[in-house]
């Protein structure tokens, strides 16, 4: 199932029941990215929005963004705003790797599988390697075994790990994997990249201080999102290693990543940082998960295919009832070519959501 697993978004195939009234959809499970802004994000947005404030990132939002960023994690660090995680993804491994290096990460990895080659295009070609591995973690063994395989000239130059937290199936490391990581690629000379477009569920199932998971495990750089949290765009690069930031504005302004009104990209993080809402979301649509998680798992034809940690359950179901569900309305991915499913719950998913998709499916099943 692991080397199956490419997710299938087109729909287009099942009528859409919203396609005449598009904006009365009701909440769905097929993305997180399908949730509206949260209200802590909206209120600050709003607040940006009177009067005048300097550009490019000059303005008190962004700054004061980025300091909560750094209270957040317990340590001086650089922080960057830009428009989206793959630019985000992409520009952080270049500021780490030469064109003849390699960037090693699991075989499902965002940036493998989903990036249309964006890490590759903004590091001028640096290859990716991809690891296998069960439940979309790398272990440390594996790593080693990749960078001592080879070393001549004709290969290239293993110089960075990407760790996604959480992983692309929703499971997590723990702060003691992170570190066997880090103790591995330290021997190697090898620097460590963090995909969290879902830190936030991380940070909450693992009950742990953001920090514990971060540079106090050998995390280099942090790709920290905020878009499948409740705000409306933007995600925050967080280096750790401030030797490796060098520059690294002028990498987000030729790529088209420097926002003119950037109080517009940071003001959302202020809103969601200063009392917390950042982890509530991450807590609810864990729990939320969890809840969907325990309906389905007694329903007969239904298999679950991955341990539920975060805010995502992946089930195996019975390709009537993929069908019948669709046709009711209700949307979510499938694994092309499987009868897998991604179940994604997002900050607003209500108990009521959930209730309402398992007790159709019962009756379908």
């Amino acid at each position: 199932m692991t080397a199956a697993l490419r997710l299938n978004p087109d729909m287009s195939r099942r009528a859409n029941p919203y396609a005449s009234n598009p904006r009365q959809m009701r909440r769905q499970f097929a993305s997180d990215n399908y949730a509206g802004i949260c209200p802590e994000a909206w209120a600050a947005m709003t607040d940006a929005n009177a009067g005048h404030a300097p550009s490019y990132g000059n303005d008190s939002w962004t700054t004061e963004a980025a300091d909560m960023l750094r209270d957040l994690f317990e340590t001086h660090c650089e922080v960057y705003f830009v428009f989206n995680g793959t630019a985000a993804n992409s520009l952080a491994l270049a500021s780490l790797c030469q064109s003849y290096h390699s960037i090693l990460c699991h075989e499902l990895a965002h940036i493998e599988a989903a990036e249309c080659g964006a890490p590759e295009f903004f590091s001028n070609g640096t290859k990716v390697l991809t690891i296998a591995g069960e439940n979309g973690k790398i272990l440390p063994g594996d790593i080693e075994r990749l960078v001592k395989g080879r070393a001549d000239i004709h290969y290239p130059k293993p110089r960075a790990v990407s760790l996604t937290q959480c992983t692309e199936v929703g499971t997590l490391y723990t702060p003691d994997e992170l570190k066997a990581i880090w103790a591995v690629t330290k021997s190697l000379g090898l620097r460590i990249h963090m995909d969290g477009a879902r830190f936030a569920n991380a940070v909450a199932a693992l009950g742990v201080k953001p920090k514990e998971i971060t540079w106090q495990a050998g995390v280099d750089v942090l790709c920290f999102g905020s878009t499948k949290n409740g705000s409306a765009i933007g995600e925050a690069v967080v280096f750790f290693n401030k030797k490796i930031a060098e520059e690294f504005d002028y990498r987000c302004k030729q790529a088209g990543q420097l926002a003119s009104k950037m109080r517009y990209l940071s003001a959302p993080w202020v809103g969601m940082l200063k009392d917390g809402a950042w982890l509530r979301h991450g807590a609810h649509s864990n729990a939320m998960a969890a809840r969907l998680e325990a309906k389905l798992r007694p329903l007969p034809g239904v298999k679950i295919l991955f341990p539920c940690q975060t805010n995502v359950v992946f089930a195996d179901l019975p390709n009537h009832a993929i069908d019948a569900m669709w046709k009711a309305g209700w949307l979510f991915y499938t694994f092309i070519g499987e009868g897998g499913c991604r179940l994604m719950c997002s900050w607003d998913t209500t108990e009521a959501d959930v209730d309402a998709f398992a007790g159709e499916l019962k009756g379908v099943l």
